[in-house]
């Protein structure tokens, strides 16, 4: 399937740097005249690479004196395809897929991903760079100088709302992500909901405060059930779907009196509840133009059946049937398009990927907008990496010139399903450390299986350990989204891991009652 771009202005162009299909294959045969060790250090950075063995670092794959040999070559040669050497931002599961998508693509050199993790270093998707600090701009622009990267995408929401694509665009690096100032989509939702307001741009009935006391006024006034939401970045954690008053009023006294949120719940945006079903829609944007990708759903409460709190995803699909073609044309012509010409007339043109978190009304059966994402959703990632089949480098690339009008995407036909497997105590307090068994036999159990990592190191005995909340995006394709799920828990259940736990009803809303036994 390919998806067309839609265009709604005059694209903007920034500088790149590639390479030529010739310097690979050389760069290529130098390497296999000798091995790297598994762990080697340049300054402070230490990149790691495997030589050996399930549990070791994969060999590097471009040092500089081959980046230096690659660039000779390529001033040499009439080949005019590009090359290009990629530096993925962030270490999670989001990054991992980035990374297993990126290192497929047949444009890409080379894949480099800071800080990583240890599934992804495992793997050989990526090299992972574990000592570069990703909130040092300089430090970043300086790797990617040395290393001849010709593409930085950044993963997490975080450093783009610190400003690190303003930093590495200023400085001529092409960059897949948006400004601070686009980014404020994400980081603050009072700015998405007063967009929204001045484009007319569906969505739920809502008010801000900064006052518990006038806040609980409005909430009495409202009713429930009804939703309270930190302003500011939360981790996925600053959204609370109160049921009750009362659960309501805890919501507005953890934000703003006992400052549980921190500085992202100073200011609270109370919104009205809508019913319906939540469906995830992604759209590359290159300031102007804008390029939808496949439809995609997400399960956010922890536990089976949608019960529980919210948490940053146990699982997804893809695609989604509640979003149909029209529904899809509707969402691209109602929000997405005039959310990047809004963008575009405020002065912050939007880089990226925008991730609109829509409910579908019950009642009307039509799209608004929960909230905007200004990067790839997690875990909504990994099942649209896996059924990307057009090269992602050079799409992302075109992206960060302006210049995607025209470009279309191919997707494999079928289904994903991803399912998360998370800590024991996940979204609250949960422990690290415990040990992960049977990894790699978990992805040789069905066809086209793939475990992304998410929160995952290495200790002194070569096992994998959780280090995080949601662990593992246990990932795979089939010919419809059934045999997708059959294969992705056949996996699941191969794991040996007794401190995690998954849902087991991923996809259930898609998928007949019989099938989820």
């Amino acid at each position: 399937m390919a998806c067309i771009s839609y265009n709604v202005g005059a694209p903007t162009n920034y500088p790149g740097h590639c390479y030529r299909r010739s310097a690979q294959s050389f760069a290529t045969a130098l390497l296999s005249f000798g091995k790297f060790s598994s762990l080697f250090q340049v300054g402070s950075l230490k990149f790691e690479s495997s030589i050996a063995g399930p549990r070791d670092f994969r060999r590097f794959e471009s040092s500089r004196v081959c980046n230096t040999v690659l660039n000779a070559l390529a001033s040499d040669t009439g080949v005019s395809e590009e090359r290009i050497t990629v530096l993925v931002i962030g270490g999670g599961g989001r990054e991992h897929a980035l990374c297993h998508a990126l290192k497929r693509s047949p444009s890409c050199d080379s894949v480099f991903c800071a800080p990583g993790n240890a599934g992804i270093s495992n793997s050989g998707d990526a090299t992972c760079i574990s000592d570069l600090d990703i909130s040092d701009s300089a430090a970043v622009f300086s790797f990617c100088r040395n290393w001849g990267v010709g593409l930085v995408v950044v993963g997490p929401e975080a450093p783009l709302v610190a400003g690190l694509a303003n930093d590495l665009v200023k400085a001529g690096i092409p960059t897949f992500g948006p400004s601070a100032e686009a980014a404020a989509l994400e980081g603050s939702k009072k700015f998405m909901k007063n967009l929204c307001d001045k484009y007319r741009i569906p969505t739920a009935k809502y008010q801000t405060f900064t006052d518990a006391t006038a806040a609980k006024l409005y909430i009495t006034e409202q009713g429930a059930p009804i939703v309270v939401k930190a302003d500011g970045l939360a981790a996925g954690k600053g959204v609370i779907v109160a049921m009750t008053l009362e659960e309501a009023y805890e919501a507005v006294d953890s934000m703003l009196v006992t400052n549980d949120f921190g500085s992202a719940g100073y200011r609270i945006v109370i919104e009205e509840f809508l019913e319906g079903e939540e469906a995830s829609f992604f759209a590359l944007v290159d300031g102007e133009n804008a390029i939808p990708l496949e439809s995609a759903q997400d399960h956010k409460r922890v536990g089976d059946g949608d019960t529980g709190p919210n948490t940053g995803g146990m699982g997804a699909y893809s695609p989604a049937p509640v979003l149909t073609k029209e529904l899809q044309s509707l969402v691209m012509e109602s929000i997405i398009l005039p959310t990047v010409k809004g963008m575009s007339e405020e002065g912050c043109k939007f880089v990226g990927v925008l991730y609109a978190g829509l409910m579908i009304e019950k009642k009307s059966g039509l799209p608004k907008l929960i909230e905007y994402n200004v990067r790839f959703g997690d875990p909504e990632c990994q099942v649209l990496m896996v059924r990307l089949e057009s090269d992602l480098a050079q799409v992302l690339l075109a992206a960060s010139k302006g210049e995607l009008e025209g470009v279309s995407l191919n997707w494999s036909p079928g289904s994903a399903m991803v399912v998360v497997m998370a800590s024991n105590g996940y979204p609250g307090s949960y422990e690290k450390g415990s040990i992960i068994q049977k990894l790699e036999e978990a992805e040789h159990v069905a066809p086209s299986v793939k475990v992304f990592h998410a929160g995952t190191a290495v200790d002194a005995d070569g096992n994998f350990i959780a280090t995080g909340g949601r662990v593992l995006g246990v990932t795979a394709k089939g010919k419809d989204l059934a045999e997708a799920k059959d294969r992705a828990y056949q996996a699941v259940d191969e794991i040996n891991w007794p401190g995690g736990f998954y849902r087991r009803d991923i996809g259930w809303r898609a998928l007949p009652v019989k099938q989820l036994s």
